[in-house]
């Protein structure tokens, strides 16, 4: 049986749709780079929502990020349509959602796509429109997910997460530690006071410490009394803060676009889980996974990634915290040791 590659012209057209949140997206590039080593002379464009562009930035392996709103009105909708149609060889939703793969349907001449194998009806029409299908694993990592695409059209699989193009930005003078305590959603936090423990053990280390924050003011004041003065705080656009994290002794982090990133860079990362299944969602090493991440553990070590957690008897849930929903609390973070996470950390630095 020919494989899709072999269907496909010499320089093709791709288009990667990846309708999800930042890190999501991150997570998507092994696959564009696999694509990009599989026909140099490709055209590669990436549909993503507007917002998470940016982690995107100065990828080479792609020829222009295509930004769509999260709810667009009637008119972008059909202008968006009409520049999309059947203008790909290739397009590929990363997604198991419907829209994600009513624009592959829209713009690819042939179709490829992630889908639930438990969807029933709608499943098996979307199945009947692709050229070819990878099933939702629910113990499979998200960027194996990605290169099982990459094995269902017949490429090579290159498995390394590709960090936006560092652009330069001041950096101390002196060794410095990086940290990103604000995630998105409450039930994903750390404690404040660990976060003031952790600033001040790494300044006793002989490290300055800087906190990036997002674009929002209220993250930056946030930042700034967490801190109490034990860390400057900097807002940044991912191409410096991949410049940033990239010089640094060490990043620590939570469940988190950055702490990706960061892993991505090479830079020895800390990450603090939480109810995220690291199997799934676990930083993915500079160079690759060499072994699959475990549900739990104190401190676990991939590359130049160590994985922080609480494990709890209940761990990995794999909900939105303790009372499931965005905004609650996660007992195994609200527990969890600054001590642990010093001894972390302190690997790290070795």
């Amino acid at each position: 049986m020919a494989t899709l590659k072999e269907s496909l012209p010499d320089r093709p057209r791709i288009l990667v749709i990846a309708l999800r949140r930042i890190g999501d997206v991150l997570l998507t590039t092994p696959l564009i780079r696999s694509l990009a080593r599989a026909w140099p002379n490709a055209i590669i464009d990436a549909l993503v929502f507007a917002g998470t562009e940016g982690i995107l930035e100065g990828n080479d392996d792609l020829r222009r990020v295509i930004a769509v709103p999260h709810r667009p009105g009637i008119g972008p909708t059909l202008r968006l349509v009409g520049g999309l149609w059947r203008r790909y060889d290739l397009a590929i939703a990363v997604q198991v959602g419907d829209r994600p793969h009513a624009f592959a349907w829209i713009a690819g001449r042939r179709r490829v796509a992630v889908i639930d194998p438990r969807g029933g009806i709608g499943a098996a029409v979307k199945h009947a429109l692709l050229a070819r299908a990878v099933p939702e694993a629910p113990d499979v990592h998200r960027v194996e997910l990605m290169l099982r695409l990459a094995d269902a059209i017949g490429i090579a699989r290159a498995s390394e997460v590709v960090a936006p193009r560092a652009a330069s930005t001041c950096t101390p003078a002196e060794p410095y530690a990086v940290l990103h305590a604000t995630p998105m959603y409450r039930y994903k936090q750390w404690t404040a006071a660990g976060w003031r423990a952790l600033a001040r053990h790494l300044r006793r280390r002989g490290l300055a410490v800087i906190a990036v924050a997002g674009p929002g003011k209220d993250e930056r004041t946030f930042l700034a009394d967490l801190l109490q003065g034990d860390a400057a705080v900097r807002q940044l656009p991912w191409t410096q803060t991949a410049a940033l994290v990239a010089g640094a002794r060490v990043f620590v982090g939570t469940d988190t676009a950055a702490t990706h990133l960061a892993a991505a860079t090479g830079c020895p990362t800390v990450a603090i889980y939480g109810p995220t299944d690291p199997r799934l969602w676990g930083p993915w090493p500079q160079g690759g996974l060499d072994a699959p991440w475990d549900a739990s553990g104190t401190i676990q070590n991939r590359g130049n990634v160590w994985l922080v957690q609480n494990p709890l008897p209940c761990l990995p849930c794999q909900l939105e915290g303790c009372e499931r929903r965005r905004d609650s609390h996660s007992a195994c973070l609200d527990m969890l040791a600054a001590e642990q996470v010093f001894a972390a950390v302190d690997r790290a630095l070795a």
